[in-house]
C-alpha cells in the first residue's frame, strides 16, 4: 500500500475543498425539505447531492432559517407551508453554492498532480529498496518502488528498523577500472608520488597489454617517469619504451586521442638524445600526431600548448636547421609566431589559467611580436601562479629572464 497517500489525500482537501457553513435547524427540516424538493421540483439529482452533503459531508450541514415576516405575509399560508418554503429557498442556495464548490474542484483538479509531488517533497521519504516483500509477491524491484506513479515511502519508525539496508547498492567496479583511475590519480598527484604511476600499470601488464585505455595511460606513465629520471640513459629508455607503447596503442585503435597524443610527446621527449636527422624525423611525427589528437579531441588545453611550443620552436629555427630539414625530407616545417600564439590562447580560452609555463610562452610570443604591454601581463599573470611541480620551476627560471628583458 502507499503509505504516502494519506498525506496526499490530505493536501488534496486543504487545498482544494473550501469550507461549507450550513446547519439544519432540525433534522426532520432535512427529510421535509427533500420531499419538497423532489414533490414540486422533481429534482432527483438535487437529492442526492443533499444526501451526500448530509451524510458524507464531515460535519457540513444545511442551515435553514425560518422567515417570520414570510410567515405572516398577506398570501395566508399555513405555518407549516411557510416553513417549508423557506426551507426549500434555502436548500436551494445550499445547491447554488454546492455548485461553485463542484466547479472550484474541477478546475483545481488538473493541479493536483503537482500540488501532490510538491507536498511529498517537503515530507522526509525514503525511497523503499526494492526487498524481500517485492520478491515474495512475484513483483519486479520496479513495481516494488513504484505503483501508479507514486514512490512508495518508509514512516520513521520503518527508517529506524531497516538501519544499513537502506544503503543504496554501490555498483561492483573491476580490476581494470580500478587500475585505470589509480594511475590517473598518480598522474595529477604532485611530487614523488606521481612517479609510481608506472611500477603500477607494469604489475599488470599481462593483463591487460591488449585494452586501449591501459595502454595509452601506460604511454603516459613512461613520460612521467622520464620527468623524475635523472640519469640521461634511463630518460631515454622511459621515452624509446613510451613511444612503442603508443605506436601499439595507434595501431589497435587509431582513433585514441590520447595515443596519439603521448605517442608524439615522446616523439618530442626522443629528439633531446637523437641524431639531427631523427630529431627533425621526429618532430616532423610529433606535428602530425598532435594535429590527429586534436582532430579527434578538440577541447583538450594539453594538446593546444604542444602544438604552440612547436610552433614557437620551428619559428625560432635558424636557416641552417631549415635547409638540414630540406636537403633530409624535401620540405622544411614552417610555423610563425603568430601560430605559436593562437594555439597558446586556445589552451587558455579551453582552460583559463591553464599552466605557469603557457603564460610565459604567451608572454613571449608578445614580446617577438613587438606587444610589450600584453607580454608583461602575461608575465605577471605567470607570477601570479604557484610553484607545484618541476615544470613549473622551469617555468619560473625562463620567466625571470624574460621578465628582466622586457
Amino acid at each position: 500500500m502507499f503509505l504516502v497517500m494519506g498525506p496526499a489525500l490530505m493536501l488534496l482537501e486543504d487545498c482544494f475543498y473550501p469550507p461549507l457553513h450550513f446547519r439544519m435547524a432540525q433534522a426532520d427540516s432535512r427529510a421535509l425539505a427533500l420531499g419538497v424538493l423532489a414533490g414540486a421540483a422533481g429534482i432527483s439529482l438535487a437529492i442526492v447531492c443533499f444526501h451526500k452533503i448530509g451524510a458524507g459531508g464531515g460535519g457540513r450541514v444545511l442551515h435553514l432559517s425560518s422567515n417570520a415576516d414570510h410567515t405572516a405575509g398577506s398570501l395566508g399560508l399555513r405555518t407549516g407551508q411557510a416553513e417549508v418554503l423557506d426551507q426549500l429557498g434555502a436548500l436551494i442556495h445550499c445547491v447554488s453554492e454546492l455548485k461553485e464548490e463542484v466547479k472550484a474542484l474541477k478546475d483545481a483538479l488538473p493541479h493536483l498532480q503537482d500540488n501532490v509531488r510538491d507536498h511529498l517533497r517537503r515530507t522526509p521519504t525514503r525511497r523503499k529498496r526494492a526487498g524481500v516483500s517485492a520478491r515474495s509477491e512475484g513483483q519486479s524491484s520496479e513495481e516494488a518502488e513504484s505503483e501508479g506513479g507514486y514512490i512508495t515511502a518508509l514512516t520513521d519508525s520503518e527508517e529506524e528498523e531497516s538501519g544499513d539496508d537502506q544503503k543504496p547498492l554501490q555498483e561492483p567496479v573491476d580490476e581494470l577500472t580500478a587500475l585505470l583511475r589509480k594511475a590517473d590519480r598518480l598522474h595529477s598527484s604532485n611530487g614523488a608520488e606521481k612517479s609510481q604511476g608506472l611500477n603500477a600499470l607494469l604489475e599488470r601488464k599481462a593483463e591487460f597489454d591488449h585494452k586501449c585505455q591501459y595502454l595509452w595511460r601506460l604511454s603516459r606513465a613512461y613520460a612521467d617517469a622520464h620527468d623524475f629520471a635523472r640519469d640521461l640513459a634511463e630518460k631515454k629508455s622511459c621515452a624509446e619504451n613510451g613511444k612503442k607503447v603508443g605506436e601499439t596503442v595507434i595501431s589497435i585503435n587509431p582513433l585514441c586521442a590520447e595515443g596519439h597524443q603521448w605517442y608524439a610527446i615522446h616523439c618530442g621527449l626522443l629528439s633531446e638524445y637523437e641524431s639531427i636527422q631523427n630529431k627533425i624525423k621526429n618532430g616532423y611525427l610529433f606535428k602530425d600526431h598532435l594535429d590527429k589528437a586534436i582532430e579527434l579531441k578538440p577541447e583538450d588545453p594539453l594538446s593546444y600548448y604542444l602544438l604552440g611550443r612547436w610552433c614557437y620552436a620551428v619559428s625560432q629555427c635558424t636557416w641552417i636547421e631549415r635547409k638540414i630539414a630540406a636537403t633530409l625530407f624535401g620540405e622544411p616545417p614552417s610555423a610563425t609566431v603568430q601560430d605559436a600564439l593562437q594555439n597558446f590562447l586556445k589552451a587558455e580560452e579551453i582552460s583559463p589559467k591553464y599552466s605557469k609555463f603557457n603564460y610565459v610562452f604567451l608572454a613571449k610570443c608578445y614580446k617577438d611580436l613587438g606587444q610589450k604591454s600584453q607580454a608583461q601581463q602575461m608575465c605577471d599573470a605567470a607570477s601570479a601562479m604557484s610553484i607545484e611541480t618541476n615544470e613549473d620551476e622551469e617555468a619560473q627560471k625562463e620567466l625571470d629572464a624574460l621578465v628582466a628583458s622586457l
